[in-house]
This record gives structure tokens, sequence and C-alpha cells, in this order.
């Protein structure tokens, strides 16, 4: 008895809002859970599986993988292999990916406040601190690498130039922020992550938590000089 013919399986469409609208739009490509989670940990460059589910807690390997996928799919990122002798894989973002940047920075100030309280069960990495710390170095005209040390670890911003306004156009070049410490920065600062959220929240400048001993500034260059507001 011939075997009956089974009908073609259907590609899987994405869930979408069917609505003719820019916000909707967007929403389609970035408004599922983890998705923008994922472009801030890809905003400080190219990332392997791996790392991104080491500083994602609590995604489970399948929904990283799907949204990963995703993303690929939309023209958010890519996943390149790195060249010899390492056999590794990474995901970056592309150009309109990159564009996020903007809209992270707003939701890190928009959310700033409801950090408050930090929960018992909160995870916490010390590169989650760079967005908001950004913004409250907007007005530094040196551009150099700012190597930063919190209690939770370190990491480094491209500050400068109009990099810390983080503005659209600000989204299409290098990356605004590196994981660990810089290979050559131009000069450090120390401080906690209290003083990243009041810098956050606008409850205190730059100049007056240098003043008060809470930034502590190391190096000698032209950015430690206007960083300690000589």
């Amino acid at each position: 008895m011939p075997r009956q013919q089974q009908p073609a399986a259907r590609p899987v469409r994405r869930r979408s809002y069917d609505q003719f609208d820019a916000t909707a739009r967007a929403l389609d490509s970035v408004g599922d859970r983890w998705t923008l989670l994922i472009v801030r940990e890809l905003l400080g460059g190219p990332r392997r599986y791996t790392d991104l589910h080491a500083d994602l807690p609590g995604v489970s390997t399948d929904v990283l993988a799907s949204r990963l996928k995703d993303m690929e799919q939309t023209g958010l990122a890519l996943r390149r292999k790195l060249p010899p002798p390492s056999a590794a894989s990474v995901y970056e973002l592309t150009a309109r990916g990159r564009a996020l940047l903007p809209v992270l920075a707003a939701l890190a100030e928009w959310g700033a406040p409801a950090l408050a309280d930090r929960r018992p069960t909160d995870a916490v990495r010390a590169h989650w601190f760079a967005l908001p710390l950004l913004g409250a170095l907007a007005g530094i005209t040196q551009e150099g690498e700012l190597e930063v040390r919190l209690e939770e670890g370190e990491f480094h911003l491209h500050v400068g130039g109009g990099a810390g306004a983080v503005l659209p156009g600000a989204a299409a070049g290098p990356e605004v922020y590196g994981y660990g410490p810089a290979d050559r920065p131009d000069a450090r600062i120390v401080l906690d992550a209290g003083v990243c959220l009041e810098l956050a929240e606008g409850r205190a400048t730059f100049a007056e938590a240098v003043k008060d001993g809470r930034v502590e500034v190391l190096g000698e260059g032209p950015l430690a000089a206007e960083l300690r507001g000589a």
C-alpha cells in the first residue's frame, strides 16, 4: 500500500503584533524576554555562547540559543568563527544591533530608581554598571580608555569625544565598553556600586563624587587630570 505523502512543514513564523507601527515592529524584534539583555552583553564586544550564558543568570540554554537564532534572523547579531588557533565561535552585534545602545542607555536611566533595594536573589556583574556610568561621564572631552574597578570586578569604557553621550550616532562605532581591565588604560577609577547608582540617578555628579573622595582617580595623563577636575 503506497505510503501517504505528508504535507510539507510550514516555516515557523515569529510572533508579531501585526501592527503597522514602528514601536510594534521594534518589539517584534526585541520584545521577547532576554533579547535586550543579550544586546546589553554584546554591546561590550563579541562573546562566546558559554560567556553569554554565564553572564545571563537565569536563562536556560534552550532559550538563549533560540534568542540568538532569532537575533541572527532579524539582523541584530551574527555568529562568526575566530581565526586559528582558536576554533571558538562568537556572537557579535551588527550595526543595527549596536544602534540599540541609546535604547539600552535610556532603559538603564529609567530603571535606576528601582535599584534602591537589592534583593537577596539578585545577581550582579561589574559590567552591568557600564551604561549608567557612561551617562554620568557624558561631558568628558578628553578621549581615551578608562578602567573601572568595582568590588564586583573590572571593566573598561571608551570615553570622551562624544562616546559617553550614548547618542544614536555613537552606536555605529566600536564598542563603548569592554569586559575586564583595559590593555593600556589612559586612566583608572575606583568606586563602589552605590556611587554608580547615585551617578545613574543624578543624585550626585561625577565631580562631586571625586571631590568627596568616593571616586578615586588613578593616572597622570590628560584624561585623569580632567576626571579629577584639574
